[in-house]
């Protein structure tokens, strides 16, 4: 059932983007081979799955999760191109490819990312048949700030600026709940604005969302350690070289995998106060912490 989700999630969203990517008037070919190259050369999509999958369950028509599906993936691509930037990790590989200022160069990588992040908005901002003005400035909104200084771009600065230093496990939570978890609680919170939610079942998606955004950080902190380069496809142990502070450093192996678990657990059960079908979302939760890349 997951398997399948996925693959069908991953399938309309890359043709979303592909469209729309497509459909730019050339104005620098490099810029926007720079743009495809970004957003197009791979991944889980996870957050597209997430805005698919939610809505799935709370009865929204993917017609009407297609921008915010596609505008998310634009952003997440974007942060990703300038993650791996000299000035901030200096990645060479990406899922398994050169990074965009590799393939390219370091100033088209900058403009790609500047261009993916504006493009997430023209797509969000967009009408939306089925949903009121009132519904899509809310999107608008909610991705921008998990975006943005209140979400993931401060979190990157917080990441940046403990690199070489110990943080105790406190600041380590904060920094991933904006530098990761606040684009997957976005990804989560895109469908719920669409199927306009009461308020007690907003809560306890977003319990979900949080839960499932740290777990998913913690994990990518014991992937960095057991998974091969090959199964990586960027060096392992890279964030270790990089003297970041991470859930093993701070918990030991063990540790980070029982906070991880424990995580998981707290989503499952505010999934089991829905009154909806949660299965598929319940998989995907189990797949955060079982999955090797």
């Amino acid at each position: 059932m997951l398997a399948q989700a996925t693959t069908q999630y991953q399938q309309r969203v890359d043709n979303q983007l592909t469209q729309v990517i497509d459909a730019q008037s050339v104005t620098d070919s490099q810029l926007l081979a720079a743009m495809k190259h970004g957003a197009l050369i791979g991944g889980k999509r996870i957050r597209p799955f997430l805005v698919y999958a939610i809505g799935e369950m709370l009865n929204v028509p993917q017609e009407k999760l297609d921008a915010a599906a596609a505008a998310i993936e634009c952003i997440h691509a974007y942060s990703l191109i300038h993650d791996d930037l000299p000035a901030m990790d200096d990645d060479a590989l990406r899922r398994g490819q050169p990074t965009v200022h590799v393939a390219f160069d370091e100033a088209t990588a900058i403009l790609a990312g500047d261009a993916l992040q504006a493009l997430a908005f023209d797509i969000l901002s967009q009408p939306i048949d089925g949903l009121t003005p009132t519904q899509n400035l809310a999107m608008v909104r909610a991705l921008a700030k998990a975006s943005g200084y209140s979400g993931m771009c401060g979190g990157q600065a917080m990441d940046l600026n403990a690199t070489d230093k110990q943080i105790d496990l406190a600041t380590l939570t904060q920094l991933h709940k904006l530098k990761t978890g606040a684009l997957i609680r976005c990804a989560v919170e895109l469908p719920m604005i669409a199927a306009d939610l009461p308020k007690d079942e907003q809560a306890l998606l977003m319990t979900f969302a949080d839960a499932v955004g740290l777990a998913f950080q913690v994990q990518d902190d014991v992937i960095d350690i057991i998974s091969s380069t090959e199964e990586l496809g960027k060096p392992q142990g890279s964030d270790c070289d990089s003297n970041k502070s991470t859930y093993p450093k701070l918990l030991g192996l063990d540790g980070a995998k029982a906070t991880a678990e424990s995580l998981i657990q707290d989503a499952l059960s505010a999934l089991t106060k829905l009154p909806y079908n949660s299965q598929l979302i319940a998989e995907f939760a189990r797949f955060i912490i079982e999955r090797r890349v």
